[in-house]
Protein backbone atom coordinates (compact mmCIF):
# COMPACT_ATOMS: atom_id res chain seq x y z
CA UNK A 1 0.00 0.00 0.00
CA UNK A 2 2.81 2.38 0.85
CA UNK A 3 4.65 1.77 -2.43
CA UNK A 4 1.36 2.11 -4.31
CA UNK A 5 0.82 5.47 -2.66
CA UNK A 6 4.19 6.62 -3.81
CA UNK A 7 3.54 5.44 -7.36
CA UNK A 8 0.20 7.28 -7.44
CA UNK A 9 1.99 10.46 -6.57
CA UNK A 10 4.92 9.61 -8.85
CA UNK A 11 4.09 12.17 -11.56
CA UNK A 12 3.86 15.01 -9.07
CA UNK A 13 7.00 13.93 -7.28
CA UNK A 14 8.96 13.61 -10.50
CA UNK A 15 7.80 17.02 -11.69
CA UNK A 16 8.66 18.63 -8.37
CA UNK A 17 12.06 16.98 -8.27
CA UNK A 18 12.91 18.04 -11.81
CA UNK A 19 11.79 21.62 -11.22
CA UNK A 20 13.70 21.76 -7.96
CA UNK A 21 16.89 20.34 -9.43
CA UNK A 22 16.60 22.59 -12.48
CA UNK A 23 16.36 25.65 -10.25
CA UNK A 24 19.44 24.63 -8.32
CA UNK A 25 21.40 23.81 -11.44
CA UNK A 26 20.54 27.20 -12.95
CA UNK A 27 21.58 28.88 -9.75
CA UNK A 28 24.86 27.04 -9.65
CA UNK A 29 25.49 27.68 -13.34
CA UNK A 30 25.23 31.34 -12.53
CA UNK A 31 28.11 31.17 -10.13
CA UNK A 32 30.04 27.91 -10.21
CA UNK A 33 31.92 28.57 -13.41
CA UNK A 34 33.00 31.93 -12.00
CA UNK A 35 34.45 30.69 -8.75
CA UNK A 36 38.12 31.16 -8.14
CA UNK A 37 40.36 28.88 -6.10
CA UNK A 38 40.23 29.22 -2.34
CA UNK A 39 42.64 28.00 0.27
CA UNK A 40 41.01 27.22 3.60
CA UNK A 41 41.98 25.70 6.88
CA UNK A 42 41.10 22.03 7.12
CA UNK A 43 42.18 19.74 9.93
CA UNK A 44 45.74 20.23 11.05
CA UNK A 45 47.02 22.04 7.94
CA UNK A 46 45.99 24.18 5.00
CA UNK A 47 44.39 22.33 2.13
CA UNK A 48 43.36 23.90 -1.16
CA UNK A 49 39.72 23.08 -1.70
CA UNK A 50 36.84 24.52 -3.64
CA UNK A 51 35.17 27.43 -1.88
CA UNK A 52 31.80 25.70 -1.20
CA UNK A 53 30.21 25.05 2.18
CA UNK A 54 31.49 22.24 4.39
CA UNK A 55 29.47 19.10 3.75
CA UNK A 56 26.94 18.46 6.50
CA UNK A 57 26.77 15.06 8.11
CA UNK A 58 23.80 13.05 6.92
CA UNK A 59 23.44 10.69 9.86
CA UNK A 60 23.43 6.93 10.09
CA UNK A 61 20.91 4.64 8.45
CA UNK A 62 17.72 5.34 6.57
CA UNK A 63 17.61 8.06 3.91
CA UNK A 64 20.66 9.69 5.45
CA UNK A 65 22.66 6.61 4.61
CA UNK A 66 21.29 6.56 1.07
CA UNK A 67 22.11 10.22 0.54
CA UNK A 68 25.53 9.68 2.05
CA UNK A 69 26.25 6.88 -0.39
CA UNK A 70 25.06 9.07 -3.26
CA UNK A 71 27.37 11.86 -2.19
CA UNK A 72 30.39 9.63 -1.68
CA UNK A 73 29.84 8.23 -5.16
CA UNK A 74 30.06 11.75 -6.54
CA UNK A 75 26.35 12.54 -6.57
CA UNK A 76 26.19 11.99 -10.30
CA UNK A 77 23.75 9.08 -10.31
CA UNK A 78 21.11 11.02 -8.41
CA UNK A 79 21.57 14.12 -10.57
CA UNK A 80 21.16 12.08 -13.72
CA UNK A 81 18.13 10.22 -12.35
CA UNK A 82 16.41 13.50 -11.51
CA UNK A 83 17.06 14.92 -14.96
CA UNK A 84 15.73 11.73 -16.50
CA UNK A 85 12.64 11.98 -14.30
CA UNK A 86 13.45 8.68 -12.63
CA UNK A 87 13.89 10.07 -9.16
CA UNK A 88 10.97 8.07 -7.78
CA UNK A 89 13.23 4.99 -7.55
CA UNK A 90 15.38 6.85 -5.07
CA UNK A 91 12.38 8.31 -3.28
CA UNK A 92 10.59 4.98 -2.96
CA UNK A 93 13.62 3.40 -1.33
CA UNK A 94 14.10 6.40 0.92
CA UNK A 95 10.44 6.23 1.94
CA UNK A 96 10.65 2.56 2.89
CA UNK A 97 13.78 3.19 4.92
CA UNK A 98 12.21 6.21 6.60
CA UNK A 99 9.10 4.33 7.71
CA UNK A 100 11.10 1.30 8.83
CA UNK A 101 13.72 3.14 10.88
CA UNK A 102 11.90 6.35 11.75
CA UNK A 103 12.89 9.78 10.54
CA UNK A 104 12.72 12.64 13.00
CA UNK A 105 13.85 15.36 10.66
CA UNK A 106 10.50 15.74 8.87
CA UNK A 107 7.14 14.97 10.51
CA UNK A 108 4.83 15.22 7.51
CA UNK A 109 2.96 11.89 7.12
CA UNK A 110 2.96 12.07 3.31
CA UNK A 111 5.87 9.87 2.19
CA UNK A 112 6.11 11.41 -1.27
CA UNK A 113 6.42 14.89 0.18
CA UNK A 114 8.88 13.65 2.80
CA UNK A 115 11.09 12.16 0.11
CA UNK A 116 10.85 15.30 -1.97
CA UNK A 117 12.18 17.10 1.10
CA UNK A 118 15.02 14.60 1.33
CA UNK A 119 16.20 15.30 -2.20
CA UNK A 120 15.78 19.04 -1.73
CA UNK A 121 17.85 18.89 1.44
CA UNK A 122 20.52 16.91 -0.38
CA UNK A 123 20.88 19.54 -3.10
CA UNK A 124 20.81 22.40 -0.62
CA UNK A 125 23.74 20.88 1.25
CA UNK A 126 25.64 19.65 -1.79
CA UNK A 127 24.59 22.13 -4.44
CA UNK A 128 27.91 22.07 -6.27
CA UNK A 129 27.38 18.37 -7.04
CA UNK A 130 24.35 19.29 -9.12
CA UNK A 131 26.73 20.94 -11.55
CA UNK A 132 30.16 19.53 -12.16
CA UNK A 133 30.05 21.20 -15.53
CA UNK A 134 32.45 21.00 -18.42
CA UNK A 135 35.94 22.34 -18.54
CA UNK A 136 35.05 26.00 -19.17
CA UNK A 137 35.97 28.40 -16.38
CA UNK A 138 33.27 30.99 -17.07
CA UNK A 139 35.58 33.75 -15.81
CA UNK A 140 33.71 37.07 -16.06
CA UNK A 141 36.59 39.33 -15.05
CA UNK A 142 40.32 39.12 -15.43
CA UNK A 143 40.75 39.42 -11.67
CA UNK A 144 38.54 36.36 -11.12
CA UNK A 145 40.90 34.26 -13.21
CA UNK A 146 43.95 35.85 -11.56
CA UNK A 147 44.74 37.46 -14.91
CA UNK A 148 44.80 41.17 -14.26
CA UNK A 149 47.80 41.14 -11.97
CA UNK A 150 49.43 37.87 -12.77
CA UNK A 151 48.98 36.98 -16.42
CA UNK A 152 49.12 40.05 -18.60
CA UNK A 153 51.64 39.78 -21.39
CA UNK A 154 54.88 41.08 -19.91
CA UNK A 155 58.55 40.54 -20.49
CA UNK A 156 61.62 40.46 -18.32
CA UNK A 157 60.63 39.59 -14.76
CA UNK A 158 56.89 39.65 -15.38
CA UNK A 159 54.50 36.87 -16.00
CA UNK A 160 53.78 33.87 -13.93
CA UNK A 161 51.27 33.85 -11.18
CA UNK A 162 52.50 36.90 -9.26
CA UNK A 163 55.24 34.73 -7.81
CA UNK A 164 57.71 36.33 -5.46
CA UNK A 165 61.17 36.55 -6.84
CA UNK A 166 63.01 35.00 -9.74
CA UNK A 167 65.63 32.35 -9.14
CA UNK A 168 68.63 33.64 -7.24
CA UNK A 169 66.56 36.18 -5.30
CA UNK A 170 65.22 35.88 -1.80
CA UNK A 171 61.60 34.82 -1.64
CA UNK A 172 59.30 37.13 0.28
CA UNK A 173 58.00 35.58 3.45
CA UNK A 174 60.71 32.92 3.55
CA UNK A 175 64.15 32.97 5.13
CA UNK A 176 67.40 32.68 3.24
CA UNK A 177 68.14 32.79 -0.46
CA UNK A 178 67.90 30.16 -3.16
CA UNK A 179 70.72 31.59 -5.25
CA UNK A 180 72.65 28.33 -5.20
CA UNK A 181 69.68 26.18 -6.18
CA UNK A 182 69.10 24.86 -9.66
CA UNK A 183 66.34 26.51 -11.63
CA UNK A 184 63.51 24.44 -13.06
CA UNK A 185 62.82 25.99 -16.44
CA UNK A 186 64.00 23.37 -18.91
CA UNK A 187 65.92 24.44 -21.99
CA UNK A 188 64.67 26.05 -25.19
CA UNK A 189 66.51 27.65 -28.07
CA UNK A 190 65.55 31.14 -26.92
CA UNK A 191 66.55 33.43 -24.03
CA UNK A 192 64.77 33.32 -20.69
CA UNK A 193 62.54 36.39 -20.52
CA UNK A 194 60.24 35.49 -17.63
CA UNK A 195 60.46 33.94 -14.18
CA UNK A 196 62.33 30.85 -13.14
CA UNK A 197 61.84 28.88 -9.94
CA UNK A 198 63.81 26.61 -7.69
CA UNK A 199 62.66 23.45 -5.99
CA UNK A 200 62.72 24.99 -2.52
CA UNK A 201 60.08 27.48 -3.63
CA UNK A 202 57.80 24.88 -5.16
CA UNK A 203 58.12 22.55 -2.18
CA UNK A 204 56.29 25.23 -0.18
CA UNK A 205 52.74 23.99 -0.65
CA UNK A 206 51.09 27.37 -0.14
CA UNK A 207 53.50 29.05 -2.56
CA UNK A 208 52.87 26.38 -5.20
CA UNK A 209 49.09 26.51 -4.93
CA UNK A 210 48.86 30.28 -4.80
CA UNK A 211 51.04 30.89 -7.79
CA UNK A 212 50.33 27.99 -10.11
CA UNK A 213 46.78 26.69 -9.57
CA UNK A 214 43.11 27.61 -9.50
CA UNK A 215 40.99 25.01 -7.70
CA UNK A 216 37.32 24.65 -8.61
CA UNK A 217 34.71 24.06 -5.88
CA UNK A 218 34.14 20.49 -7.10
CA UNK A 219 37.51 19.21 -5.89
CA UNK A 220 40.41 19.56 -3.49
CA UNK A 221 44.17 19.31 -3.88
CA UNK A 222 46.03 18.22 -0.75
CA UNK A 223 49.72 18.30 0.12
CA UNK A 224 50.37 14.69 -0.70
CA UNK A 225 48.94 15.03 -4.19
CA UNK A 226 50.59 18.38 -4.92
CA UNK A 227 54.13 17.29 -4.07
CA UNK A 228 56.24 19.40 -6.43
CA UNK A 229 59.35 17.25 -6.15
CA UNK A 230 57.40 14.10 -6.99
CA UNK A 231 55.76 15.83 -9.95
CA UNK A 232 59.03 17.17 -11.29
CA UNK A 233 60.74 13.80 -10.88
CA UNK A 234 58.30 12.18 -13.32
CA UNK A 235 60.12 11.37 -16.56
CA UNK A 236 57.85 12.26 -19.47
CA UNK A 237 60.47 11.98 -22.20
CA UNK A 238 59.54 10.39 -25.51
CA UNK A 239 61.66 9.29 -28.46
CA UNK A 240 60.66 11.31 -31.51
CA UNK A 241 60.77 9.92 -35.00
CA UNK A 242 58.98 6.58 -34.59
CA UNK A 243 56.99 5.39 -37.59
CA UNK A 244 53.76 4.68 -35.70
CA UNK A 245 51.64 7.51 -34.23
CA UNK A 246 52.97 8.85 -30.95
CA UNK A 247 50.77 11.87 -30.26
CA UNK A 248 46.98 12.04 -30.52
CA UNK A 249 45.23 15.40 -30.82
CA UNK A 250 41.43 15.43 -30.59
CA UNK A 251 38.58 17.75 -29.63
CA UNK A 252 35.77 16.77 -27.27
CA UNK A 253 34.02 20.02 -28.22
CA UNK A 254 34.78 20.34 -31.91
CA UNK A 255 32.27 23.13 -32.50
CA UNK A 256 34.06 25.65 -30.29
CA UNK A 257 34.91 28.68 -32.41
CA UNK A 258 36.27 32.19 -31.97
CA UNK A 259 35.11 35.79 -32.19
CA UNK A 260 35.73 36.17 -35.93
CA UNK A 261 35.65 32.54 -37.04
CA UNK A 262 34.69 31.80 -40.60
CA UNK A 263 33.68 28.41 -41.96
CA UNK A 264 35.91 25.68 -40.55
CA UNK A 265 37.76 28.03 -38.19
CA UNK A 266 37.18 26.12 -34.96
CA UNK A 267 39.41 24.43 -32.41
CA UNK A 268 39.80 21.61 -34.95
CA UNK A 269 41.70 23.94 -37.28
CA UNK A 270 43.77 25.12 -34.30
CA UNK A 271 44.59 21.48 -33.56
CA UNK A 272 45.64 20.99 -37.18
CA UNK A 273 48.22 23.75 -36.78
CA UNK A 274 49.55 22.10 -33.60
CA UNK A 275 49.78 18.77 -35.43
CA UNK A 276 51.76 20.42 -38.22
CA UNK A 277 54.22 22.05 -35.82
CA UNK A 278 54.81 18.84 -33.86
CA UNK A 279 55.31 16.88 -37.09
CA UNK A 280 57.97 19.40 -38.10
CA UNK A 281 59.74 18.59 -34.85
CA UNK A 282 59.92 14.91 -35.73
CA UNK A 283 56.87 13.46 -33.97
CA UNK A 284 54.30 11.18 -35.57
CA UNK A 285 50.94 12.83 -34.91
CA UNK A 286 47.40 11.52 -35.35
CA UNK A 287 44.84 14.32 -35.48
CA UNK A 288 41.34 13.03 -34.77
CA UNK A 289 38.83 15.43 -36.33
CA UNK A 290 35.78 13.44 -35.27
CA UNK A 291 32.73 15.37 -34.06
CA UNK A 292 31.81 14.29 -30.53
CA UNK A 293 29.53 17.16 -29.52
CA UNK A 294 26.87 16.88 -32.23
CA UNK A 295 24.17 14.23 -32.38
CA UNK A 296 21.56 14.22 -35.14
CA UNK A 297 22.68 17.69 -36.11
CA UNK A 298 22.12 19.11 -32.62
CA UNK A 299 24.73 20.31 -30.17
CA UNK A 300 25.07 17.86 -27.27
CA UNK A 301 27.92 18.99 -25.06
CA UNK A 302 26.65 17.16 -21.99
CA UNK A 303 27.48 13.73 -23.39
CA UNK A 304 30.44 14.74 -25.52
CA UNK A 305 32.98 13.29 -23.07
CA UNK A 306 31.22 9.93 -23.22
CA UNK A 307 31.22 9.94 -27.01
CA UNK A 308 34.85 11.09 -27.08
CA UNK A 309 35.90 8.34 -24.69
CA UNK A 310 34.50 5.72 -27.02
CA UNK A 311 36.16 7.24 -30.07
CA UNK A 312 39.55 7.91 -28.50
CA UNK A 313 39.68 4.48 -26.85
CA UNK A 314 39.16 2.95 -30.29
CA UNK A 315 42.03 4.98 -31.73
CA UNK A 316 44.34 3.96 -28.89
CA UNK A 317 43.40 0.33 -29.39
CA UNK A 318 44.25 0.61 -33.07
CA UNK A 319 47.47 2.55 -32.40
CA UNK A 320 48.90 1.41 -29.05
CA UNK A 321 52.07 3.32 -29.92
CA UNK A 322 50.32 6.59 -28.98
CA UNK A 323 51.74 7.88 -25.71
CA UNK A 324 50.54 11.50 -25.67
CA UNK A 325 46.85 12.47 -25.72
CA UNK A 326 45.91 16.15 -26.11
CA UNK A 327 42.30 17.39 -25.94
CA UNK A 328 42.33 20.91 -27.39
CA UNK A 329 39.49 23.29 -26.44
CA UNK A 330 38.83 26.97 -26.09
CA UNK A 331 37.47 28.47 -22.86
CA UNK A 332 34.16 30.22 -22.30
CA UNK A 333 34.49 33.52 -20.42
CA UNK A 334 32.68 36.81 -19.93
CA UNK A 335 32.35 38.89 -23.08
CA UNK A 336 34.57 41.62 -21.63
CA UNK A 337 37.49 39.25 -21.00
CA UNK A 338 40.18 39.04 -23.67
CA UNK A 339 42.84 36.40 -22.95
CA UNK A 340 45.65 37.77 -25.10
CA UNK A 341 49.38 38.34 -24.81
CA UNK A 342 52.24 38.80 -27.28
CA UNK A 343 54.76 36.13 -28.21
CA UNK A 344 57.53 37.04 -30.63
CA UNK A 345 55.63 40.22 -31.48
CA UNK A 346 52.44 38.42 -32.51
CA UNK A 347 49.07 38.72 -30.73
CA UNK A 348 48.62 35.34 -29.08
CA UNK A 349 45.77 33.76 -27.17
CA UNK A 350 46.66 32.75 -23.64
CA UNK A 351 46.34 29.05 -22.93
CA UNK A 352 45.40 27.16 -19.79
CA UNK A 353 46.34 23.63 -18.78
CA UNK A 354 43.45 21.79 -17.15
CA UNK A 355 43.53 18.75 -14.85
CA UNK A 356 40.62 16.61 -13.76
CA UNK A 357 41.36 15.07 -10.36
CA UNK A 358 38.60 12.43 -10.15
CA UNK A 359 37.73 13.49 -6.61
CA UNK A 360 35.34 15.69 -4.66
CA UNK A 361 36.29 17.50 -1.44
CA UNK A 362 35.18 14.35 0.40
CA UNK A 363 37.37 11.91 -1.45
CA UNK A 364 37.91 9.93 -4.64
CA UNK A 365 35.09 9.39 -7.13
CA UNK A 366 35.33 5.63 -7.17
CA UNK A 367 33.60 5.11 -10.50
CA UNK A 368 36.02 7.51 -12.25
CA UNK A 369 39.46 6.09 -11.44
CA UNK A 370 42.53 7.66 -13.00
CA UNK A 371 45.73 5.64 -12.50
CA UNK A 372 47.71 8.39 -14.24
CA UNK A 373 46.60 11.37 -12.18
CA UNK A 374 50.11 12.13 -10.88
CA UNK A 375 51.61 11.89 -14.37
CA UNK A 376 48.86 14.17 -15.73
CA UNK A 377 49.69 16.75 -13.06
CA UNK A 378 53.41 16.39 -13.76
CA UNK A 379 52.82 17.00 -17.46
CA UNK A 380 50.97 20.27 -16.93
CA UNK A 381 53.32 21.56 -14.21
CA UNK A 382 56.46 20.89 -16.21
CA UNK A 383 55.04 22.74 -19.22
CA UNK A 384 53.83 25.56 -16.97
CA UNK A 385 57.32 26.09 -15.58
CA UNK A 386 58.73 26.30 -19.09
CA UNK A 387 56.08 28.81 -20.08
CA UNK A 388 56.84 30.97 -17.04
CA UNK A 389 60.50 31.20 -18.06
CA UNK A 390 60.27 31.55 -21.84
CA UNK A 391 56.77 32.87 -22.56
CA UNK A 392 55.74 35.18 -19.70
CA UNK A 393 52.04 35.96 -19.79
CA UNK A 394 51.27 33.07 -22.14
CA UNK A 395 49.75 30.62 -19.65
CA UNK A 396 47.00 31.14 -17.12
CA UNK A 397 47.05 29.25 -13.85
CA UNK A 398 46.51 25.50 -14.13
CA UNK A 399 42.84 24.76 -13.48
CA UNK A 400 41.89 21.81 -11.26
CA UNK A 401 38.39 20.34 -11.34
CA UNK A 402 36.62 17.33 -9.86
CA UNK A 403 35.78 14.96 -12.72
CA UNK A 404 38.12 12.94 -14.93
CA UNK A 405 37.66 14.42 -18.41
CA UNK A 406 39.11 11.31 -20.10
CA UNK A 407 42.59 12.05 -18.77
CA UNK A 408 42.96 8.46 -17.58
CA UNK A 409 43.79 7.10 -21.01
CA UNK A 410 47.53 7.84 -21.01
CA UNK A 411 50.07 9.19 -18.50
CA UNK A 412 50.91 12.06 -20.86
CA UNK A 413 47.35 13.35 -21.16
CA UNK A 414 46.48 17.02 -21.17
CA UNK A 415 43.38 19.13 -21.70
CA UNK A 416 44.37 22.53 -23.08
CA UNK A 417 42.16 25.60 -23.30
CA UNK A 418 43.31 27.91 -26.12
CA UNK A 419 41.97 31.39 -25.52
CA UNK A 420 38.20 31.81 -25.39
CA UNK A 421 35.25 32.81 -27.54
CA UNK A 422 36.43 36.45 -27.32
CA UNK A 423 39.76 35.72 -29.01
CA UNK A 424 40.30 35.91 -32.74
CA UNK A 425 41.02 32.79 -34.72
CA UNK A 426 44.47 34.15 -35.63
CA UNK A 427 45.32 34.64 -31.93
CA UNK A 428 44.42 31.01 -31.26
CA UNK A 429 46.51 29.74 -34.18
CA UNK A 430 49.46 31.88 -33.04
CA UNK A 431 49.27 30.17 -29.63
CA UNK A 432 50.27 26.84 -31.16
CA UNK A 433 53.93 27.74 -31.79
CA UNK A 434 54.85 28.29 -28.11
CA UNK A 435 52.71 25.29 -27.13
CA UNK A 436 54.58 23.08 -29.59
CA UNK A 437 57.87 24.30 -28.13
CA UNK A 438 56.75 23.52 -24.58
CA UNK A 439 55.50 20.06 -25.51
CA UNK A 440 58.72 19.33 -27.34
CA UNK A 441 60.79 20.50 -24.37
CA UNK A 442 58.98 18.24 -21.88
CA UNK A 443 58.83 15.25 -24.24
CA UNK A 444 62.58 15.55 -24.80
CA UNK A 445 63.29 15.45 -21.09
CA UNK A 446 63.63 19.21 -20.64
CA UNK A 447 65.74 19.85 -23.74
CA UNK A 448 63.65 21.41 -26.49
CA UNK A 449 64.83 21.39 -30.08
Amino acid sequence: MRAAGIRRRGGLVRAAAVLMSAGIVLGVLGMAGREDSAGREHGAGREYRGGGEEIAKLGDGGPGEILGRAFRAGGTWIAESLWNQQGYFFMEKAGREADRRGWERWKDPDPSYRNYQAVQRFYEEHAYLAWYGGEETGADTEENGALAQDFRGTTGNGGQGGAAGAAGQSVAGQSGSFAASQTLAGSLNRPISGRTYVLEQLMDYDFLMKNFYNVHTSTTADRELMDAKALLDVDLSLDAGAGEPQILIYHTHSQEAFADSGPGETVVAVGEELARLLTERGYSVYHDTSVYDLRDGKLDRSKAYNYALEGVAGILQKYPSIQVVLDVHRDGVGEDVHLMTEVDGRPTAQIMFFNGLSQTPEGAIEYLPNPYRRENLAFSLQMQLGAAAYFPGYTRKIYLKGLRYNMHLRPRSSLIEVGAQTNTFAEAVNAMEPLAELLDMVLRGGQGS
